[in-house]
């Protein structure tokens, strides 16, 4: 376990190993409480800097420094499935190719989830991580369908928590995914609120494998595993499932 990870439980007989990616703005925490509805899995959160215990670290602006240093940090080791939500997808997308260039062990399965496949729309004019604050509180509202009247309210709270979403945006929106002639060789699962407006585009990462491709929608909007925690847990168990010794 290094700085980068961090986990709930520890399951030493675990068949498997999750590391989930979160979405912009997220910390590691929504996703190592799905260690509860997976107990043969050892569930690991990947702790970006900027944000809780990391609070002090400038979070990156730009995703090949990031999954360098991801890489370098982290051993993944056993079989392993990569998941990451909007944002985080293309982490573990990113990451997956970094693994195979530096010709370390494969992720059994890539999961994607809320995110369509590169090349990704144009960014918004102006873009979102260049708005000024209360814009930006208005437009993740708009976009996450949470009210944010507690950082309203709490000058030094918003401050940080605006500088995460900054940069995030920032890793977002200049995003650029270089081609190449090498899919993955990992079967991908792609998941999507069934509300999402992009889902006709989720087949569209089958360019990116070798492997099967499988793509489940789910009840519910971007935050699907929240509107419908059930169902996205059973979905969720069966892609790890495929992952064997």
């Amino acid at each position: 376990m290094t700085r980068w990870t961090v986990r709930r439980h520890r399951r030493a007989d675990a068949r498997a190993s999750l590391y989930c990616f979160p979405h912009a703005g997220g910390s590691p925490g929504e996703y190592v409480r799905w260690s509860d509805d997976l107990p043969d899995v050892q569930v690991w959160g990947v702790h970006l800097p900027g944000r809780t215990t990391r609070r002090t670290e400038p979070p990156f602006t730009r995703m090949e420094p990031l999954v360098d240093a991801l890489v370098s940090a982290v051993s993944f080791d056993g079989p392993f499935v990569l998941f990451g939500h909007s944002l985080g997808a293309l982490m573990a997308f990113e990451t997956a190719k970094e693994l195979r260039r530096r010709g370390h062990a494969q992720p059994h399965r890539l999961i994607v989830s809320s995110c369509p496949a590169p090349p990704l729309m144009p960014p918004a004019r102006p873009p979102v991580h260049a708005l000024a604050d209360d814009e930006l509180l208005d437009e993740i509202e708009r976009s996450w369908g949470e009210s944010l009247d507690h950082l309203r309210g709490d000058p030094d709270l918003r401050a940080h928590v605006l500088d995460c979403f900054r940069a995030d945006f920032t890793l977002l929106e200049k995003y650029l995914h270089e081609p190449d002639d090498s899919p993955l060789d990992c079967p991908v699962t792609v998941f999507a609120g069934a509300e999402e407006p992009w889902t006709p585009r989720a087949g569209d990462w089958a360019a990116y494998t070798r492997g099967p491709t499988e793509v489940e929608l789910l009840p519910g909007g971007h935050f699907y595993f929240r509107d419908g925690r059930q169902e996205a847990m059973r979905a969720l168990r069966t892609a790890v499932s495929t992952t064997s010794q």
